[in-house]
């Protein structure tokens, strides 16, 4: 079994991210370039943002440690990133350069780590066949 090192490093990114938000959304929200107290919706959605990060990550970690296929969920990840992309383009102008930068950004180079895992090629490792 061979360890799929990128989706490694991608998944305990997106889960270190997701976590952060769980336990103190407020700090986290903070880090992403606002530095107002947020609605309590907007926690919320905060919290919300969270659990699908946490999720997405542990799996797309999960699945690298055991040297599962790991397309779909970077193609989730890159996914996700999209929809924040979609959702935060709708209020840029809104929106402080700082949170511009990085939230924009942020989900510019998500979506691009999620598409280029979804579709690169990973070596085959001497276990694997192709023949049955």
């Amino acid at each position: 079994m061979s360890i799929d090192r990128a989706a490694l490093i991608a998944g305990s990114i997106r889960l270190a991210s997701g976590v952060s938000f769980l336990v103190d959304p407020l700090r986290a929200n903070r880090l992403w370039g606002d530095a107002e107290e947020p609605t309590p919706t907007a926690q919320l959605l905060l919290r919300s943002m969270g659990y699908r990060d946490a999720l997405i990550g542990g799996l797309l970690t999960a699945a690298a440690l055991r040297g599962r296929n790991t397309r779909g969920w970077f193609l989730a990840s890159g996914g996700a990133d999209a929809a924040d992309l979609l959702g935060g383009w709708g209020v840029h102008n809104e929106m402080k350069p700082s949170q511009r930068a990085l939230g924009l950004g942020g989900a510019v180079i998500g979506i691009g780590v999620g598409l280029w895992g979804a579709t690169r090629r990973r070596p085959q490792s001497p276990h694997d066949s192709t023949s049955n």
